[in-house]
């Protein structure tokens, strides 16, 4: 069976290591580049599963690659997860609304780096098109999108359009992070104003009307939401 390709876009070489040795040692292909410009190249040619991601980068810095990587038609699908400091939180925001996955602050773990790259690389296996007819089921929650109905443990739970659209979004794909502006994004309609801001008032109402499930939907501190992933 033909390994799983990372690409690794990291200028620090200490970094740069510590990434490879762990990905090889998971058994992932690993390809390392220390510029964006070079990363723009080589992803299309590698044609990586994942790319791991540094936004700090001379040149053309992280931010700049991930849109440009998601404006192409050849590497619009790969999954990126983005390699950030601490301080860079604004820039994570950023990062997600062009199109990045997941983010890893620095320092990180191993245990850490292999679980987020599983978790990209399994979310991006079963994600498919939405389609009207669509049924899913995450942990005790159904939503059946065609009925526009949601069930917890075989009871009917009455949400409204809004609060319908934010559950639907997050359960599409549990553990992705979902800034505020996706979230905008993927409810608006001329009918039904959203706002960033309103956005957290939805997710404390969804929780209320999902009762103890309302746990599986987390807030990712500065950032946004995301659907606890199931064990």
């Amino acid at each position: 069976m033909e390994k799983i390709k990372i690409l690794v876009v990291e200028d620090e070489a200490p970094i740069q290591e510590l990434l490879q040795f762990n990905l090889e040692r998971g058994k992932y292909r690993v390809k390392v580049v220390d510029s964006g410009e070079e990363a723009l190249t080589i992803a299309a040619q590698f044609q990586p599963d994942l790319i791991l991601l540094d936004i700090m980068l001379p040149g053309a810095d992280g931010l700049e690659v991930c849109k440009r990587l998601k404006a192409d038609p050849k590497t619009e699908r790969i999954p990126i997860i983005m390699l950030t400091a601490l301080c860079e939180e604004a820039d994570v925001v950023t990062g997600l609304e062009l199109g990045a996955d997941d983010y890893i602050t620095k320092p990180f773990s191993p245990r850490v780096l292999l679980a987020r790259v599983k978790a990209a690389l399994r979310r991006i296996a079963t994600s498919k098109p939405e389609r009207n007819d669509e049924l899913i089921s995450a942990h005790n929650i159904t939503i059946d999108v065609a009925r526009h109905k949601v069930e917890v443990d075989g009871q009917d739970v009455a949400l409204t359009f809004t609060e319908f659209k934010v559950l639907q979004l997050l359960s599409q794909q549990p553990g992705r992070v979902f800034t505020r502006y996706q979230i905008v994004d993927a409810v608006h309609g001329d009918d039904y104003p959203v706002t960033d801001r309103s956005v957290d008032v939805q997710i404390v109402g969804l929780r209320k009307k999902l009762g103890d499930s309302g746990k599986y939907i987390e807030t990712v501190r500065g950032i946004g939401y995301r659907f606890k992933e199931e064990e």
